[in-house]
């Protein structure tokens, strides 16, 4: 299954990778699959430049191969909350939404083992860019 292109800004690469490297001697089956999507991702150096483009905090809908749609925020995993819609980087859910632009898909597997294909429907990153 190929992965499509992503792009991550600065920043949120920066934090990211802090945050992955240190959790891998803890916690290597929650990072490694980040690592990887950090490692093959676009790096820019403006968030402006990525209106369409899921990054940390931003606010998205994506649709599931069931035609299901949910409307969720990246976040990191301090700040999540599945009740509110707030999905932590260190999910599969999560580190699979990082980077795509709305009209993208991609394939992970879920915590639980099975295979699932969403569609980025749009992404709202005001929040993102409010945060430094």
């Amino acid at each position: 299954m190929s992965k499509p292109s992503i792009v991550i800004n600065k920043t949120d690469h920066a934090r990211l990778a802090q945050l992955a490297n240190g959790l891998l001697e803890r916690k290597p089956e929650l990072v490694e699959e980040l690592l990887t999507e950090l490692d093959r991702a676009r790096v820019v150096e403006a968030a402006g430049t990525l209106r369409n483009t899921v990054q940390m905090r931003s606010s998205l809908e994506y649709r599931t191969e069931d035609g299901q749609s949910r409307h969720v925020t990246l976040v990191y995993p301090a700040e999540a909350d599945i009740a509110q819609g707030k999905v932590s980087i260190l999910t599969p859910i999560g580190t699979a939404l990082l980077g795509l632009r709305a009209g993208q898909s991609i394939d992970f597997v879920a915590n639980d083992g099975r295979a699932h294909k969403l569609t980025i429907v749009s992404v709202d990153v005001s929040e993102a860019e409010a945060v430094p």
